[in-house]
Order: C-alpha cells, then sequence, then structure tokens
C-alpha cells in the first residue's frame, strides 16, 4: 500500500493557475458556495469583520431601529406624544425620531414623553429593544477588544542566503506590539505543482528548521531552513520554483502572556517573493543606557552577501 503524501489540509488537487494560498493578514483565498441562512453565524461575523464595516453596520442598526419606531410613532399620532408637535410634517417626523432615539437608549430628556395606552405601549417596548441592543452591541465590542491576536511582522521576503558550508532558506519575525510572546513554535511547509502521467496536482514537504521554536520573542527570530541534500530544495533554483509555482506556507503558534492564550500567526510567501544571493541587515541596536532597541521597519530590510 503506498504512503500518503502529506497534505496540511488544503488538499491536492489542481485545476488551473492559482492564487497564493494565504494572504498576508493570515486569510486562506478560499470561497465557500452553496451555504444556507442557517450557517451563518452573525456573532462570528459581526467579530471577524474589520472595523470600518463593524461601526457602519452598528450605525446603520440603531439609525433604522429609530426610524421604524418613529414611523409606529407617526402612525399612532404625534398628539400622543406631548411636546412632539410641530408646524409641518417633516419637523413632526423628526420630533418623534428624536423622542425614539431618547426612549431607545433610555435617556428620557423629558420634553417629549407619551400619554395614552398606545404610545406608552410602544415605549415600553421600545426601551426594552434598547437595553437587549445595548447588551449585545457592548458584547461585540468587547468581544473584539479583548479577543487576543499575534501582531506578529513577517519580512517582505524570504531569502536564499549562505549558511554555514551551504546555503538556506530564510525569514524574519518580530512581535510589532508590546506584549510578550513566550514559546513560539513554528512550521513551514512548502507546496509545489508536480505533474504525474499528465496530471498536475498540489505536494506538499514540511521543511525541517534549524530552530522549530524559541522561548522567548523580544527581538527578531530569523527561521532558517538548511539547503542540504535532504531538503526538497537542494539543488533548485529560481527558474525551478517558478515553474513548479512554489509557495511556502508558514503557521506560527505562541503564548500571550497578557492574554494567557495561545494565539496563531499565518503567512505565505510565493516563489518570486524570495531573494537569492542577499541576507538580513541587523533589525535592533543597543542604545546609549544600554537597552536593547527593535528597529520595526528592519525587520526585512536586506543587505548584499558578506
Amino acid at each position: 500500500m503506498r504512503k500518503p503524501s502529506f497534505d496540511p489540509g488544503l488538499t491536492q488537487t489542481f485545476a488551473g493557475p492559482l492564487r497564493r494560498i494565504i494572504n498576508d493578514d493570515g486569510s486562506f483565498n478560499v470561497r465557500r458556495e452553496g451555504a444556507s441562512w442557517r450557517d451563518v453565524h452573525p456573532y462570528l461575523h459581526l467579530i471577524n469583520m474589520r472595523w470600518p464595516a463593524f461601526l457602519g453596520w452598528v450605525f446603520v442598526a440603531y439609525a433604522l431601529v429609530n426610524v421604524i419606531f418613529a414611523c409606529i410613532y407617526y402612525a399612532i399620532g404625534v398628539s400622543q406624544l406631548d411636546g412632539a408637535n410641530a408646524p409641518d410634517a417633516f419637523h413632526r417626523f423628526l420630533n418623534v425620531f428624536f423622542f425614539s432615539s431618547h426612549t431607545l437608549s433610555t435617556v428620557g430628556y423629558g420634553n417629549i414623553s407619551p400619554r395614552g395606552i398606545g404610545a406608552n405601549t410602544v415605549a415600553a417596548f421600545e426601551a426594552l429593544v434598547g437595553v437587549l441592543g445595548l447588551a449585545v452591541a457592548t458584547g461585540l465590542l468587547f468581544g473584539r477588544v479583548s479577543r487576543p491576536s499575534a501582531k506578529i511582522g513577517f519580512s517582505e521576503s524570504m531569502v536564499v542566503a549562505p549558511y554555514q558550508d551551504g546555503s538556506a532558506l530564510e525569514f524574519r519575525v518580530a512581535n510589532r506590539r508590546s506584549n510578550s510572546l513566550v514559546e513560539l513554535d513554528a512550521r513551514l511547509v512548502m507546496m509545489r505543482v508536480q505533474t504525474e502521467s499528465g496530471v498536475a496536482k498540489r505536494e506538499y514537504d514540511l521543511l525541517r528548521l534549524e530552530r522549530p521554536n524559541v522561548i522567548f520573542l523580544p527581538l527578531t527570530w530569523t527561521v532558517v531552513h538548511p539547503i542540504d541534500q535532504e531538503s526538497p530544495l537542494f539543488g533548485k533554483t529560481a527558474e525551478d520554483l517558478r515553474r513548479l509555482q512554489v509557495e511556502f506556507l508558514i503557521l506560527i503558534k505562541a503564548y500571550d502572556d497578557t492574554f494567557s492564550q495561545t494565539v496563531l500567526a499565518r503567512r505565505s510567501y510565493r516563489h518570486d517573493e524570495i531573494v537569492w544571493g542577499r541576507r538580513f541587515a541587523p533589525a535592533f541596536y543597543v542604545d546609549e543606557s544600554g537597552d536593547m532597541v527593535v528597529e520595526l521597519p528592519k525587520v526585512g530590510a536586506l543587505v548584499p552577501e558578506a
């Protein structure tokens, strides 16, 4: 029985030209089709969306709820709201809209107040909606700001640099935040497209690292894969990597000492993001007081071979 090849979970199927598998932000270039509304998780969607989109949704939801209740108050009759009357319809609607916003947030300035069973019933229900809505929005906001995440900075490119008596494939990382990351573990996978019997498929190799883990990351960490005779990169050139559509997939796992939770960071480099015959420049120095200073803009800085 043939031993199954290594697959990190991205399948061996190859049906044509590929975009990169992992984007710079760590997301996968995968689309899901055929999902129904039952498969949508609103909390997960709102937690993961970008901040401008999230704040936009909060504002739209707040305005929409106020417009709906304003229409209900207007349909009941402005006469059931003391202080809401105005000379024209537009200003009467504005008054009931602002009364709705006061009720939804349970502020209740008192310049407009309901009278009668209808208006008081709607106002009581709106106050309940406001309390529940505020609780949901607060929970989402707290979930977004308290969610632990790794802000690991990767070098803009990988390098093939001299290493001992040969060469090595290298990339460099640094913690862009001031929190402490400990017990870091790195995995490097090489994806290439191979053709067998006229059928193209993706093959994966888990590359051996000189140092697959470090205890601390206060400075920078250069992750090194020695290109020796056991390496699938041995004897390969830049043209070979281009022909094989090589992409290097990276997973960094660390323990966030602030949140006491494990955080992850993903990144990939394609064959055209590899620089040959260069090495990384120093990215930290010791200042006059003896403190070590990391220069984050220099994490990916390159210099010619020594």
